[in-house]
């Protein structure tokens, strides 16, 4: 076999291929060989039909299948000799097997690009010391009695109106008949003025008493967040069942008793400090990494194969639509195509690559390893971070396999990163002071 390999980039390689006659006849011969024990044919007893009438019936079938063999493992064959760092598969556009002669084909690869030593150091490194204000705690107590409110009938007879919670029925027509999208819907509770629905929708039901029946024309705009409404125009008849006010618990000790094993007002201020700090040290560390591999970003320079960008591409398209089938929601409704979202993030996959790659170059030039001690303290981290005993977490992983090998490279990442950060100075800093608005 004779391999030739064209260098179209870095990373772009074609393989170009020739398998002997020989290794061509033999298998075709070995096929037909085969294909006598089995075929039925008209005529001829079981293993005894002559190969010409085979070739005449069966010559399309049997030359796809020889040739999918010939491709599968002189493609093989080709990585052996060449030690390419072949990643992902490779394209082929295969070529007619003649009926005598060699068996010539292609193949189109991407290989790990090889990036030079990385020099980490001088970076200028800046840490925001951020805390936690007593207002962002504030801000969160008050979130919590917003969701331990309670929404009650009002005490007074009145029509509703922009603010209040209100419990009605309703069912949407088009053309007088019923709209597959706004299907009758009862006891349905919404905040007159968020525009749940839509603004007409909100506006019409202002005004309604208890017990009201009412037509109320709404209109969608183009960019309605639910394509199969966005431009439609419904004829909503709704039912006002209930007026509602929203009653919220004091702000006091009793209310922190509501929110789990607290017992005073300022241990449930305290917890939300630490989470506050907590989140204000990730901030800041992302920061960091963030100025790290922008800087060495700038003076490294490589190709980067467009198999990884797909794949961290699709990685993040799928954590996108788990995010929406988590809010029973879909692309298709909120207006989104996967190839919107491609060309939206193309761009972040390829960072993302590029940083990968970056800290793989760095643990194999400082030849990093993970001891057992760095080991079992991973496991230990993922799972008081998850709340789940350390035995549940290496179960899931097991001993060995691609999911041990990706959690002990990912381990490697964050000692490659803390070595750039030892290996640099990094100035604290005061975070940058906001406008009153913000």
């Amino acid at each position: 076999m004779k391999v030739t390999v064209e260098d179209r980039s870095s990373v772009k390689k074609v393989l170009h291929i020739e398998i002997p006659e020989a290794d061509v006849t033999r298998e075709l011969d070995e096929a037909y060989k085969t294909l006598k024990k089995t075929a039925k044919v008209k005529g001829f007893r079981p293993g005894k039909t002559p190969r010409g009438v085979l070739e005449r019936l069966y010559k399309k079938e049997v030359n796809a299948d020889v040739t999918g063999k010939l491709i599968q493992e002189g493609y093989m064959a080709a990585l052996k000799e060449t030690e390419l760092k072949v990643i992902g598969s490779p394209t082929v556009d295969p070529a007619e097997l003649a009926t005598d002669g060699p068996y010539y084909f292609d193949a189109a690869v991407e290989v790990q690009p090889e990036i030079a030593d990385i020099n980490f150091t001088g970076l200028k490194l800046k840490k925001t010391l951020y805390q936690a204000s007593d207002a962002e705690v504030d801000v969160q107590i008050q979130m919590m009695q917003k969701n331990l409110g309670k929404r009650e009938p009002i005490d007074e007879e009145r029509p509703a109106r922009n603010g209040d919670f209100v419990q009605l029925d309703y069912e949407g027509f088009k053309g007088g008949k019923p709209f597959e999208e706004t299907k009758k819907t009862e006891n349905f509770v919404i905040r007159l003025g968020d525009a749940h629905i839509s603004e007409d929708f909100d506006n019409g039901v202002v005004g309604m008493n208890p017990g009201d029946e009412k037509d109320i024309v709404t209109s969608f705009p183009d960019d309605y967040f639910n394509r199969k409404l966005a431009g439609h125009t419904v004829d909503f008849r709704v039912e006002l069942n209930e007026i509602r006010k929203e009653v919220l618990p004091d702000i006091d000790d009793e209310m922190a008793k509501q929110l789990g094993p607290f017992t005073t007002l300022d241990e449930v201020r305290e917890k939300i400090k630490e989470n506050l700090t907590q989140g204000y040290d990730k901030r800041a560390e992302q920061e960091i990494n963030e100025q790290i591999f922008s800087q060495i970003l700038e003076k490294t320079e490589f190709e980067v194969p467009d198999v990884m960008v797909e794949h961290e591409l699709n990685g993040i398209i799928a954590e996108a639509e788990r995010s929406f089938t988590y809010h029973n929601k879909t692309f298709e409704e909120a207006g989104i195509t996967r190839e919107s979202l491609s060309e939206k993030y193309r761009e972040t996959a390829e960072k993302q690559v590029r940083r990968q790659l970056i800290l793989g170059q760095v643990i194999k030039q400082e030849k990093m390893d993970l001891s057992d001690e760095d080991l079992e303290k991973g496991f230990e981290e993922m799972a008081a971070a998850y709340n789940q005993p350390v035995d549940a977490v290496k179960g899931i992983y097991g001993n060995s396999g691609d999911k041990m090998a990706l959690f002990k490279h990912a381990l490697l990442e964050k000692q490659a990163i803390k070595l750039i950060m030892e290996k640099n100075e990094i100035e604290s800093v005061a975070p940058e002071k906001t406008a009153p608005e913000d």
